[in-house]
């Protein structure tokens, strides 16, 4: 996914998973590597860091803090 739709996706599937757990983020645009941590910074979750590649694309791993 291009962003912004990372982002959107992430913040609607965010409350689906428990407050500790780690959601990874699919997306082939190069502004993801700085949109998800501020996403995450902005929405007080936390960024796990860089994930392993899916089918190509990069995964950044965000935790569910609230």
């Amino acid at each position: 996914m291009r962003c912004p739709l990372p982002i959107i996706e992430l913040a609607r599937r965010i409350g689906d998973v428990e407050v500790g757990a780690l959601v990874a983020v699919v997306a082939d645009d190069p502004a993801a590597a700085s949109d998800v941590p501020a996403w995450c910074r902005m929405r007080g979750h936390d960024y796990a860091g860089p994930g392993d590649d899916v089918e190509g694309a990069p995964s950044y791993l965000v935790r569910r803090r609230r």
